[in-house]
């Protein structure tokens, strides 16, 4: 397994390079990243303009600027920023923590929900909790996520305006000023984060209830799980301990293909609840055309979707221990 590990390690450095040539051109060629600069009332002066476009490396050749970012990547340096206060490093450092909490709590919800409610489903096909448990995902499915967003947000205010105090939190990641000790810290910044969980969650959680309960019919139906039920074993413990674990390979896939998506999630869920994490940096970078700041956050993000799949492949050799990687 560890040979395996690192053998995947050393795979992924080729895709990371692709991956960032592939979006540094992407980027550059989107656009003048000093159009809002130039388009300044007054205009600035062309020696003015000059100095700032040398500072972005912008008068130097594409595969030069290039090769200048990715070897100041490699010492912590994520190149000029449009806006001269901002360490694009630090702010995505920073933001990187408030992110992945977010995504993190809101897969292990999503997952949860996903197995149970699919192992359910298939257990109880074509019953009563099998066609409602179908019809929340398809409704959950076909909801826009920013509308879901929006929704859960109204409703939070509006609970809060009827009780007449703050149930539950509605906007930010933490209060701005919290009395107490650590533990109230950790209560504020476990409250702040119920809707936007709850909302990001619940989007994923309906395509892969799906996948869940169409892998986890496939395995009731083999011939090992028929074998197992004609040797008299009971239906739960044929269902737990021999179909389950088949029918989660399936679903590590599909979490892995969609962490992606998760993060495009994260982007309009941060910006609807007004989270301080990379969604509100993206939105705020590509509004400023701040190109180095979008590079950067584009290489974080691809390289935790290589990460994530990494953990999906390794992954599958605990859950089936058939795998073998030689």
């Amino acid at each position: 397994m560890l040979t395996y590990t690192f053998r995947r390690l050393l795979a992924a450095i080729p895709v990371i390079i692709a991956s960032t040539f592939v979006v540094f051109l992407l980027v550059t060629l989107a656009g003048d990243p000093l159009a809002n600069f130039k388009d300044k009332n007054p205009p600035p002066s062309p020696a003015v303009v000059q100095v700032e476009a040398q500072r972005l490396h912008l008068d130097e050749p594409l595969l030069q600027r290039y090769w200048s970012w990715i070897t100041g990547i490699l010492h912590g340096d994520f190149g000029p920023s449009v806006r001269t206060n901002l360490d694009i490093g630090h702010e995505i450092t920073t933001r990187f923590g408030v992110t992945i909490r977010l995504i993190a709590l809101a897969v292990v919800l999503a997952l949860v929900l996903a197995v149970v409610v699919g192992v359910v489903s298939a257990v109880k096909q074509y019953s009563g909790v099998d066609y409602g448990f179908t019809f929340a995902a398809f409704l959950f499915l076909s909801m826009p996520s920013f509308w879901f967003a929006v929704l859960l947000k109204q409703g939070g205010i509006s609970l809060n305006n009827l009780v007449g105090d703050q149930v539950v939190y509605t906007i930010g990641e933490r209060s701005v000023v919290v009395e107490g000790g650590a533990w109230a810290q950790l209560v504020d910044a476990a409250g702040h984060m119920v809707l936007p969980t709850i909302s990001l969650a619940l989007i994923s959680f309906g395509a892969w209830s799906r996948f869940q309960r169409a892998s986890m019919l496939d395995v009731l139906n083999s011939d090992y799980v028929l074998f197992a039920r004609a040797k008299g074993l009971s239906r739960r413990r044929v269902t737990i301990r021999h179909a389950l674990r088949t029918a989660l390979i399936p679903m590590v896939t599909v979490t892995a293909l969609d962490f992606a998506a998760l993060v495009s999630g994260a982007v309009i869920t941060e910006t609807v609840f007004q989270w301080r994490g990379l969604g509100d940096f993206l939105v705020s970078s590509v509004q400023q055309r701040d190109v180095y700041a979008v590079l950067g956050w584009l290489l974080i993000v691809a390289i935790a979707v290589i990460v994530f799949n990494l953990i999906a492949d390794l992954l599958y050799a605990l859950l089936d221990p058939r795998i073998r990687y030689e």
